[in-house]
């Protein structure tokens, strides 16, 4: 009888829903074990590397998936060698633990995918993108029904009105989207907080917090609740 062993990835984790839906359809694979989620963070403010999120809902959001969570602090202002280089001193770490691939909650952008996969050629680590399907109508209906529950916590006032940030994605919000906007924010209309789903083992308990505009985006920050 053979005996077969699923290969062991680390999960870039947004915080978002995209990472979220990425984390759920891996874990129904036969072939993939998620052992940990990978997350940049701004080090001069505590929070998540774009969206916003404060590092405690971070870390609520690991723990409520059952994860260890991979902090790559971040320098603020971050140039693009600096992230890389810190990028490559964690897959080495990965490697050296017996991680074999990152997983990508990407969707569409092949210029996106196509960078990841060059970053790490010759790391040892093999690139997966289990939700990668340009049919983003669909897959935001399919994270809907299945109950995963997320808040746009970030939005760009040039591609999406400000009043969005704040709000619950679901059907509502697909809805109300104008047809210029991607269903799930790929070209960075708008990120989110996944606050609860089917990968979570209970939701993580957030309340609205204050809205602001900070470098040309609309950020609407959660609490811890």
């Amino acid at each position: 009888m053979t005996r077969t062993t699923r290969t062991k990835a680390l999960l870039s984790w947004s915080s978002g829903k995209d990472a979220a839906w990425a984390l759920h359809v891996l874990r129904q694979s036969s072939e993939v074990e998620v052992v940990g989620l990978l997350t940049t963070t701004n080090e001069a403010f505590d929070r998540v590397a774009m969206h916003g999120v404060r590092e405690a809902l971070l870390e609520a959001q690991a723990e409520a998936a059952g994860l260890p969570l991979w902090k790559v602090p971040l320098p603020w202002p971050c140039s693009n060698e600096a992230y890389e280089a810190r990028m490559a001193q964690v897959c080495a770490r990965a490697v050296e633990t017996g991680v074999e691939a990152m997983a990508f909650g990407d969707l569409f952008l092949e210029d996106v995918r196509d960078y990841r996969i060059q970053k790490l050629a010759g790391t040892g680590l093999s690139p997966l993108f289990p939700i990668w399907n340009p049919d983003t109508t669909g897959v935001a209906a399919d994270m809907v029904a299945a109950g995963l529950k997320a808040t746009l916590v970030c939005v760009d006032p040039r591609a999406l009105a400000a009043s969005f940030a704040g709000r619950a994605f679901d059907a509502s919000l697909l809805a109300d989207l104008p047809p210029t906007v991607d269903p799930c924010g790929e070209r960075g209309e708008f990120h989110t907080f996944a606050w609860d789903g089917p990968m979570f083992r209970h939701p993580v308990a957030v309340r609205g917090g204050e809205v602001v505009v900070r470098d040309g985006f609309v950020f609407a920050d959660l609490v811890p609740a």
